[in-house]
């Protein structure tokens, strides 16, 4: 049987040209294109309902990894498992991965049965004295009790980068949120504990601290900035 062409299947599932007689035949008679063609499909509809959604944070790294492991697995299945007549596993993970980039964690949320979560809170982070001044960060608080972090040429450390939140009408009140692992540019979600009050413990704090076993803070700040509504 002579399948439709890998890109033929993709034109048709974006609506961009109408099926033509037999190529809807065809469809309708070979469960394999049928298969490939509303797995397309499904992943343009997606993309047709982001176009209207406003102000979506960016997809997370994990989403970027997921993507990549996947794309990465249909790479190394052996050639004698393939399906000989197409490989749309990577055009299918290609146009996913387009689709998160537009609609962020909404999309992910619609296959994980999750409630979207949106940005309740923002921040921006600032070198402090004697810091480089290309130091740099943003923070956004999730409203599924998440902050997402992303730093930016923070200074070389022997210890460890932590995550604090600090009342500033009381900077010795302040609450731990983690620490920072990986380069000097790196993006992670850390959890805001329960019941933490983010109208009081409004200023975001990332530190320098040594390894010696002391959980306060070491008093040596890096980067700061105020929680806007």
């Amino acid at each position: 049987m002579q399948h439709l062409d890998p890109d033929r299947l993709v034109l048709l599932a974006l609506s961009e040209e109408d099926e033509l007689a037999d190529e809807s035949a065809h469809l309708a008679q070979c469960p394999g294109c049928r298969h490939d063609f509303e797995a397309l499909r499904s992943v343009a509809d997606l993309g047709a309902e982001s176009q209207e959604l406003q102000d979506l944070p960016a997809p997370p790294e994990r989403i970027w990894r997921a993507i990549e492991t996947e794309i990465s697995r249909s790479n190394v299945v052996p050639l004698h498992r393939r399906r000989p007549r197409r490989l749309l596993i990577p055009a299918i993970a290609a146009a996913a991965a387009a689709v998160l980039a537009i609609a962020g964690t909404v999309v992910v949320n619609q296959f994980t049965g999750r409630p979207s979560s949106t940005v309740t809170a923002r921040a921006t982070l600032t070198p402090l004295e004697k810091v480089p001044a290309d130091a740099s960060g943003t923070v956004r608080v999730r409203s599924d009790g998440e902050m997402e972090i992303d730093v930016r040429n923070l200074p070389l450390t022997t210890g460890f980068h932590e995550v604090w939140l600090i009342d500033p009408d009381d900077v010795t009140k302040m609450v731990a949120l983690g620490n920072l692992t990986g380069d000097r540019d790196r993006q992670v979600v850390l959890p805001v504990p329960p019941g933490t009050d983010l109208n009081r413990f409004r200023l975001v704090d990332v530190s320098d601290e040594p390894h010696d076993g002391d959980a306060t803070h070491s008093g040596q700040s890096l980067l700061r900035g105020t929680l806007t509504y």
